[in-house]
């Protein structure tokens, strides 16, 4: 393929933006060589800047589950923008998308509607801290909650130390009172609890990580903490901004039936326009400001033209069977290609849950954990990107990163891509 006019982009992009990209991982540093500039999207299909089809398996970082363009979601999208893009008052639609994310979320009783799951982590570790009264919370090696300073933290060298900042800009006082737990390591967080008894306000987890590729909770991880949080009297909060309405209908809470005390989405409820929203147990939304003294704001919260895409996408998952079809979809990506790399005796694992997989080079049968992660075969997945990347397949351009189905992700687009995969795998092997 040749993406001469996506390197011409790049070159023009490193002038005026830092790295030449918006977001670090699009600049594929973990992979290696020039990024891809895109200019539109259809259905299962990504298209260049040099009008290359790649079928794509990041699906704006998880929110396209019906696929890109889905003609109702973008009818409802035009139809608001023709009545107004904001209006910095309430409306409607946020009351829709309020009673339906209730109506939906297990754990939902009242909803905060924000601008992106950053400012939905951020607002819930604030609510949860005003509601116990503590200051220290909980987050795991290897989860991502957004870019809000006390979630930039690496794990260091001690098992129960406090954290230490990971990027630059953040001063340690910020995180100081952010302790780090390996996930699906429950001794690790009873160890923490037993050491902080009375200062831990919460924990926050992804129930399915997605950011140290896609690692899922071993049985019993999610309801120990629900245990312990119940024992200590802290708040459980879920970070569902890539687990909510992809892997079933009600999340990850769903799936495992357990429920947080606070829940976090993101821009899958704008059908991949920008939005985010926080809520969970009454007593302690009704914190929130006007009603409490916890202040949250935001002029462009419950954007009508987001939540009019969004309300029409979650109208149509709603569909009897939709998600045992998607799920069905994965599956049958995941084992397709973990049939090749047996074939072409490869290293290699695969998992998924709804419409969010992964894949590991590694001959560890199930990773668990971000060492584990870590330990994969970095040089073996770069070669692979590439080769795949050539056969029109678009995975995420990092080791660490989850990778997404959609609706659209039909059984031609599957067999297709595994044709790809199998040409690839011939490639570096």
């Amino acid at each position: 393929m040749k993406t001469t006019h996506s390197a011409h982009q790049y070159e023009k992009a490193l002038r005026v933006i830092p790295g030449g990209v918006n977001s670090p991982v699009r600049a594929f540093g973990g992979v290696g060589g020039t990024p891809i500039f895109f200019k539109r999207a259809e259905g299962a299909y990504l298209f260049d800047e040099d009008d290359n089809a790649y079928i794509d398996y990041i699906g704006s970082w998880g929110p396209h589950i019906l696929g890109h363009g889905n003609p109702s979601v973008i009818n409802a999208i035009i139809e608001q923008v023709k009545a107004g893009l904001s209006f910095g008052a309430p409306t409607a639609l946020e009351t829709d998308m309020a009673q339906l994310l209730c109506h939906l979320v297990p754990s939902m009783e009242r909803v905060r509607l924000v601008n992106s799951g950053t400012e939905a982590t951020m607002s819930a570790i604030r609510i949860a801290r005003a509601f116990t009264k503590r200051d220290k919370i909980i987050k795991f090696a290897g989860c991502y909650h957004g870019h809000s300073d006390a979630f930039l933290v690496s794990a260091g060298s001690g098992a129960l130390t406090c954290g230490t900042p990971s990027s630059p800009g953040v001063p340690e006082t910020v995180v100081e009172n952010t302790l780090l737990a390996n996930f699906n390591d429950l001794a690790h967080v009873e160890a923490l609890f037993h050491r902080y008894p009375d200062d831990i306000a919460a924990i926050i987890v992804e129930p399915i990580a997605g950011n140290m590729n896609c690692i899922l909770p071993v049985p019993g991880f999610l309801h120990g903490l629900r245990a312990i949080c119940n024992k200590y009297n802290s708040v459980l909060i879920f970070d569902e901004v890539m687990t909510g309405f992809r892997v079933a209908l009600g999340g990850a809470q769903q799936l495992y039936n357990i429920k947080p005390d606070l829940t976090t989405l993101g821009k899958v409820i704008g059908a991949g326009l920008p939005v985010g929203a926080f809520g969970g147990r009454a007593d302690i939304m009704q914190l929130l400001a006007p009603e409490g003294p916890v202040y949250q704001a935001g002029t462009l919260s419950g954007n009508p033209v987001a939540l009019a895409g969004g309300l029409a996408a979650l109208k149509i998952i709603q569909t009897p069977g939709f998600y045992d079809q998607l799920s069905l979809q994965t599956s049958h990506l995941m084992r397709g290609m973990q049939e090749i790399a047996n074939q072409a005796d490869i290293p290699f694992t695969t998992v998924y849950a709804g419409a969010m997989f992964g894949f590991f080079f590694t001959d560890t049968p199930t990773v668990s954990s971000l060492e584990q992660a870590k330990q994969c075969n970095l040089k073996r997945f770069q070669q692979f990107y590439h080769a795949a990347l050539s056969q029109g397949i678009y995975f995420a351009p990092s080791m660490y990163e989850a990778g997404f189905t959609s609706s659209s992700h039909t059984s031609d687009v599957i067999d297709k891509t595994l044709s790809g995969v199998e040409k690839a795998f011939r490639e570096i092997k």
